[in-house]
């Protein structure tokens, strides 16, 4: 069978009623950004800005309209709004996206890819989920979404009531990743407007509920993503993971101060794959040297909050989509996610006491 053409994804298109005065999509110039790759498509929906709230039925609609094509095996539409003219932004850019219900996002991120940013993040939300917390993770890698499969929910899709979306819950943690929009071997090649467009979606048409945390896998390095996540997301703080290298160091300094330039608050540095302990002769090993994280936070003024070991069963426990936190609770290594997880909260939660009660025994004379 001859693969799906763009013609064809177009022509089945222009069917799709753009609910605004019986012009389809096609007609009124939205579809955009067509990419087919082994029966695999994507598109965006560029719509106005004031619409896009009320567009998601349409775009539900185009994705199950070119699902039906024969030869196609997944189908990805992103609603994007282009504005028209925009009012003054406020500080930052662009309008901020606001998540109510939520009471601290916070990013997890690192300079560099490679140095287990997103085994971490994995880790600290099951461990947040341990402490009694209301959590979820927030998958913002879209070139690289990892969540899935490490939180145990590949191969699964959220619910939608034509509304909102349902997140997928596992290990108490509810999870929203484009990993689970896509096949897992589909490579995603946007751009950057449809990226944002993607991300923008999936926090706001989500059902994401009462959180006490949301933890946000960041991509790697400090690019567009970063730095438009950083501006518009109510990030209460960001936490950043390395190696000991001095090359892995390097980035981790770059994205500690990105963050700092959009004024985002340092919850701390965690130096991942930090030393190597031999599991029959129990010798230990810096393999990739020891201590320089600590140092970098030391030298920028931040908090160091931990070090976690270079461990073969953290990786095949996180590929399982078991993350040891949830496998072995008790284990030195998941006792060392769960105390850098408690102190992220009580940086989180510093100020938020409630005063004393003050007694006053007043004597009658």
């Amino acid at each position: 069978m001859a693969g799906i053409t763009q013609d064809q994804v177009v022509t089945a298109l222009k069917g799709v009623d753009s609910g605004t005065g019986g012009l389809d999509i096609v007609a009124r110039g939205w579809v955009k950004d067509i990419i087919l790759k082994d029966g695999h498509v994507t598109f965006a929906l560029e719509v106005p800005a004031q619409m896009g709230p009320k567009l998601e039925p349409v775009r539900a609609a185009a994705e199950k309209t070119v699902h039906a094509l024969p030869g196609v095996l997944s189908v990805t539409a992103v609603l994007t709004a282009q504005a028209e003219k925009e009012k003054p932004a406020p500080k930052g850019g662009r309008e901020r996206i606001e998540l109510p219900g939520v009471k601290y996002i916070v990013a997890v991120a690192s300079g560099k890819g490679g140095v287990g940013k997103s085994t971490t993040a994995a880790n600290l939300a099951v461990a947040f989920a341990r402490q009694g917390l209301k959590v979820a993770m927030f998958d913002a890698d879209i070139f690289g979404p990892s969540m899935p499969r490490m939180l145990g929910l590949a191969g699964q899709k959220p619910g939608s009531d034509g509304k909102r979306v349902f997140p997928l819950e596992n290990h108490g943690v509810k999870v929203m990743s484009i990993g689970f929009m896509i096949a897992e071997d589909n490579p995603i090649v946007w751009r950057g407007p449809m990226v944002m467009g993607a991300l923008e979606q999936m926090l706001r048409d989500v059902e994401w509920g009462e959180l006490d945390i949301m933890v946000v896998d960041m991509p790697p390095g400090t690019g567009d993503t970063q730095l438009t996540m950083s501006q518009r997301v109510p990030l209460a703080g960001a936490v950043i993971v390395s190696t000991p290298q001095d090359i892995a160091l390097l980035d981790a300094r770059k994205g500690l101060n990105m963050f700092r330039k959009v004024e985002v608050p340092i919850l701390g540095i965690i130096e991942n794959m930090s030393y190597y302990v031999c599991p029959k002769c129990g010798n230990r090993d810096d393999i990739f040297d020891h201590g320089g994280a600590h140092r970098t936070a030391d030298e920028l003024h931040a908090d160091f909050l931990g070090e976690i070991p270079l461990d073969l069963k953290i990786r095949v426990l996180s590929d399982s989509g078991t993350p040891i936190v949830a496998a072995e609770p008790d284990s030195p290594h998941a006792k060392a996610y769960l105390n850098i997880a408690q102190k992220i909260w009580d940086r989180l939660n510093v100020g938020q006491k409630k005063a004393p009660t003050i007694s006053m025994n007043v004597q009658k004379t």
